[in-house]
């Protein structure tokens, strides 16, 4: 989110007022000083993140800058019994380390990789294909949707680049065509196609580790954290019965919960059929954008296979989409969103492990442990979860909860007695995405249909509140037996 011309003052000091806060406070027995400053300024970055009075990157930046400043947060190394002092040329090292980090790289290869679909037109034309075949009743409409939503999803984890990217403008052309306005009948369609749109993403964004670029993230920080997951293979198969399972009833929950006026709509299938014909043949940069992203599934599917690290496979992709030009390096360079996610994730990844680093979420662990060991693995699991869950409301962006959150919850899971810390952070981090819904601001994309005006504000939450529910719910009972279930398999 950018940075608003007339955001409050207040938002400015906040971060600065809490780090010195928890700063004043001082440092609790088990922590050293340094450690306690390293603390002080996370949780500067964190009510930074959650507030946004300026752009999230530089808010990590200076907060990586500053632990630079003060050296601390970096491992500790020692000698002799001796902790050996970190040199300036150290703690530089260790502050741009992130820039290092494939994880990252994966990310911001994927905002290049929804641009190709954009300027080769494949987003366009796999939208208005499924329209054309499936939009000759809302319902129907709605599936549409959802599976364009669906075919994108593994190759555009940005949830604005594909869905505000590619599903927004197609919907926005739609309502209009049956009278349906944000100021002027928006529960005609207009309604029930946003929150469906809305919704769907956030299906989309579960199913797959590369639906949402937060995944990614999550899973390298729960690994610095000390706990390995899965693979992008593994993390499809441990959430596909509740992910499906959602897919096929987010378009008739909408339908029920938020009714269009509209049933048919054999109108949009003929205008869908018209504009898809005005497309004509395929042209040369979507063949070859199909290809691509052909050669990229079957790469990301069978990396362990083939030999190919993930982030390698989306290298490869940009570098084939340069030389077919799909995109020109003009794009390349020219693409702020990608850089800008590209320096956000690379101060935080550094700023996370450094909890570790210091021997905070041990000592938090420590002390947050004693009560879990109090309850059995079930409803300890199950108390983490929705604790886990509800922290979403407090966070404007995916990343940031992710960010504050994984490493924490990441040592409490190690402390659960009888758990497998594995197969509980498993259970934490598949339903980031559908838990998105909650909210308004939860992920990119959610401020643009927000702002559409067709759901008014008081509906969107009440929506979010029931679809999240229900979507937990769901998840509970048939998601997490069978990530004990198939866990051990992966």
């Amino acid at each position: 989110m950018s940075n608003k011309v007339n955001t409050p003052l207040w938002k400015y000091a906040a971060p600065i007022i809490v780090g010195l806060l928890v700063f004043l406070i001082g440092a609790p027995a088990g922590l050293s000083s340094s450690a306690w400053i390293f603390v002080s300024i996370f949780a500067g970055l964190v009510i930074g993140l959650i507030l946004e009075p300026m752009p999230p990157a530089f808010i990590g930046l200076i907060a990586i800058t500053l632990s630079v400043l003060f050296r601390v947060g970096m491992p500790v190394v020692e000698k002799n019994g001796s902790i050996v002092p970190t040199t300036s040329a150290q703690a530089i090292s260790w502050g741009l380390s992130g820039f290092s980090n494939s994880i990252v790289w994966l990310i911001f290869a994927a905002f290049m990789i929804g641009i190709g679909y954009q300027n080769s037109g494949l987003g366009k034309r796999i939208a208005l294909f499924l329209v054309k075949h499936l939009g000759k009743s809302s319902l129907g409409l709605g599936y549409a949707i959802a599976i364009t939503d669906l075919i994108l999803a593994p190759f555009i984890p940005s949830n604005a680049a594909r869905s505000g990217g590619t599903i927004y403008p197609i919907v926005s052309g739609i309502c209009p065509m049956f009278d349906s306005y944000p100021d002027k009948n928006p529960k005609r369609i207009g309604a029930y196609l946003t929150w469906l749109s809305l919704a769907t993403t956030y299906v989309s964004s579960t199913l797959f580790l590369t639906g949402q670029a937060p995944n990614p993230l999550a899973v390298e920080l729960a690994a610095k954290s000390g706990v390995t997951l899965v693979s992008w293979t593994g993390w499809f198969i441990a959430v596909a019965p509740v992910g499906f399972l959602l897919f096929l009833i987010t378009p008739l929950l909408t339908y029920f919960l938020c009714p269009p006026e509209v049933k048919g709509s054999p109108e949009i299938a003929a205008w869908a059929r018209e504009e898809f014909t005005k497309l004509g043949t395929m042209s040369r940069n979507e063949i070859a954008m199909a290809l691509i992203s052909l050669l990229a599934l079957v790469l990301w599917i069978g990396s362990s296979f083939f030999g190919v690290n993930p982030t390698t496979t989306a290298l490869i992709v940009i570098i084939l989409m340069v030389l077919f030009r799909i995109i020109s390096w003009s794009d390349f360079l020219a693409n702020k969103p990608a850089w800008n996610v590209l320096t956000w994730f690379a101060t935080l990844v550094p700023m996370a492990a450094g909890l570790k680093n210091v021997g905070f979420l041990t000592w938090l662990a420590n002390v947050a442990g004693g009560y879990l060991t109090h309850l059995d693995t079930t409803m300890a699991t199950l108390g983490l979860l929705i604790a886990f869950c509800v922290l979403r409301y407090f966070f404007a962006s995916g990343t940031a909860y992710v960010t504050a959150m994984v490493g924490l919850f990441t040592v409490l899971a190690t402390h659960v007695a009888g758990g497998n810390p594995a197969e509980i952070m498993l259970a934490l981090l598949l339903p980031m995405g559908i838990m998105g819904i909650l909210t308004p601001y939860g992920t990119g994309h959610s401020p643009v249909w927000f702002a559409s005006g067709y759901v008014k504000g008081p509906e969107f939450w009440k929506l979010g509140a029931i679809f999240g529910i229900i979507y937990l719910l769901i998840f509970i009972v048939l998601g997490m037996p069978w990530i004990h279930f198939i866990l051990p398999k992966l």
